[in-house]
This record gives structure tokens, C-alpha cells and sequence, in this order.
């Protein structure tokens, strides 16, 4: 039997795949690097794929390389070609497995408590699939190369993403005991502004909803600043000040007192954005459907409430 040859208008697969990799990771290097491959071979496969197609798949922005409608197309047929290359390379009878390298960013606090528990029972069941977790406090980017799920503080304005609510968190006012020991203990707002605020450095912070300390006891002057929540709860234990903490980190150390609870319970909450082709891979779904379960698991704790004071 004669196989027919390819049409000259029917695209080469693997240039599906080369664009699948390009449209994931936002860049035609971290493409190449993904696959295996050379920057050049990456732009001659697109030049490629363009030629066959009779248009362009990808357009060129601030952050990287962006699915034109084409494109899009384009990269839903590469997702089926993949999927069936997945199937084909299991043993015969084996159950799928999920596989490859799914890019979060998320805060420092989100992916200590949530994202890393819940991709470590994930990848229990799916030992290939690798994540790569990204902490930043920041809002969402416009521009998503090289990421497939952001999770963000504060409801996120973004376009041609998908965007939802995850629940929400609480923050609030914490001290060592050995700080109020040496100290007192505040028993106002007024006397708590007396106290140096442990909290985010002012000029760097990008996140308006997290704000707070400064609209709610802008009297408070800081001492030890960081753009990393966990050293703002070291610091809180090591007595440099009054920590705003959220209460899932707070709670977790039996020589931190929440002060003033009635008067600092700052809720806030957590979104999580996606690029609609990413939200197609089975993997991305998975570790999404992964957060969201481990973030209503662990409601309780982000609200405050597994210690009481």
C-alpha cells in the first residue's frame, strides 16, 4: 500500500508542536530550549508553519510572543497532536499520566501553604509532571509569556486571560512575646502607633490592596521592611517590631500574639489568572483544579481562625 504524501497546504506536525512550545513559554529560546532545539530552527519552523497556513500565528509584544487568532487555531490542532503522541508513548494497557512543565508565579505566603502541598499530592499520582513555582507579590501581568497560572492578590485587570477568584485571606497585627514583654502591649490603635511597623517596603510595594498599614495607622513608622512575607514574620519573632501579618503565617508560631483583632482583620483576595491556551493542557487544568482544592482546604486557616489568642 502507497501512503499518500502531504499536502503542500497541510501543516508538518511537528511544526504544530514547535508553536505549541512558543505560544507556552512566550519566547522562540526558552521554545527551543524546551525542545531540544536551536533559536534558528524554531523561526525557520514558524516561517514555516506561516508559509502553509497563509498567515501569521504569532504576534510580537511588550512580554514575548502571543497567539494571533490563527494562531490560536493552529495550537488547538498541535494540543490534539500532542495528546496523541502522550497516548502512544505509554505502555500498552498503562493508565494516562500527566506529564510535562506547568510555570506558576504566585506570593511568597500562596506557595509555601497552597500551591506547594497541593502540586506535591499531584505529582504523587503523576510523578512526570514538573512545575516550577515563581514567587513574586505583584499584579497580573498583561503580558504572560513563559507563565501558565498567575496567582495574584486583589482582582486583577487583564485581557485575553481568564481570571477568578481563588477565596480569600486575612491579614493582621502581630508581636512576640518577648517584644511585648520588653514593650507592652498595645491596647488601642493609638498606642499601637507608638510601636514601628514590619511590613513591605513602601516604595517598592505594587499591590494597592495591600496597602493597608499605611491607610489604617499611617502613624505607624517602619523599622525592618522587605518584599518578602517571610521576613516579615521572622523579623515580627525576632522583635524588630508590630508585624501585619497574614494570620495563615502568623498562626503558625506559638510565640506571636495577634493584637487587636476587632480593629485589623484585613480581608483580602486571591485571583488567579490564565492564558485560555493554557487552560487547555491537561497538566495546567490539574495543578489549577489542584490549588483550587487545597486554597478551600485550607479556608479556615487563611480567615484567622486556627488559632485563637
Amino acid at each position: 500500500m502507497t501512503i499518500p504524501s502531504a499536502s503542500p497546504s497541510t501543516p508538518n506536525p511537528d511544526d504544530l508542536l514547535v508553536l505549541l512550545a512558543v505560544a507556552r513559554t512566550g519566547r522562540y529560546t526558552l521554545a527551543a530550549e524546551s525542545l531540544g532545539l536551536n533559536h534558528t530552527t524554531v523561526s525557520r519552523r514558524i516561517t514555516a508553519l506561516e508559509k502553509v497556513l497563509d498567515g501569521r500565528v504569532l504576534s510580537k509584544t511588550v512580554g514575548g510572543w502571543e497567539l494571533t487568532d490563527l494562531g490560536a487555531r493552529a495550537a488547538a490542532a498541535a494540543e490534539n497532536v500532542e495528546s496523541a503522541v502522550r497516548l502512544l508513548a505509554l505502555p500498552l494497557g498503562a493508565p494516562p499520566q500527566l506529564s510535562g512543565v506547568v510555570r506558576l508565579s504566585a506570593t511568597d505566603g500562596f506557595s509555601a501553604y497552597i500551591a506547594a502541598p497541593a502540586v506535591a499530592a499531584l505529582q504523587r499520582a503523576n510523578p512526570q509532571l514538573r512545575v516550577e513555582i515563581v514567587t513574586v507579590t505583584r499584579r497580573a501581568l498583561q503580558h504572560r509569556s513563559g507563565l501558565d497560572i498567575e496567582v495574584v492578590v486583589g482582582e486583577p485587570q487583564v485581557h485575553r486571560a481568564e481570571a477568578f477568584r481563588l477565596g480569600y485571606y486575612m491579614l493582621g497585627m502581630y508581636a512576640s512575646k518577648d517584644y511585648l514583654a520588653a514593650n507592652g502591649s498595645p491596647q488601642s490603635v493609638a498606642e499601637l502607633c507608638t510601636h514601628p511597623l514590619v511590613y513591605f517596603v513602601d516604595s517598592m510595594l505594587q499591590v494597592d490592596d495591600l496597602d493597608a498599614p499605611r491607610r489604617l495607622v499611617p502613624e505607624m513608622r517602619d523599622s525592618l521592611s522587605s518584599t518578602n512575607v517571610f521576613v516579615h514574620v521572622e523579623a515580627t519573632r525576632a522583635g524588630a517590631g508590630i508585624g501585619f501579618l497574614p494570620c495563615f503565617m502568623g498562626d503558625q508560631h506559638a510565640d506571636l500574639v495577634r493584637l487587636l483583632p476587632d480593629d485589623f482583620q484585613e480581608q483580602l483576595p486571591y485571583w488567579m489568572v490564565l492564558r485560555p491556551e493554557s487552560l487547555r493542557q491537561p497538566a495546567v487544568a490539574a495543578v489549577v483544579n489542584a490549588l483550587r482544592q487545597q486554597t478551600a482546604a485550607y479556608a479556615p486557616a487563611l480567615m484567622g481562625a486556627a488559632v485563637s489568642q
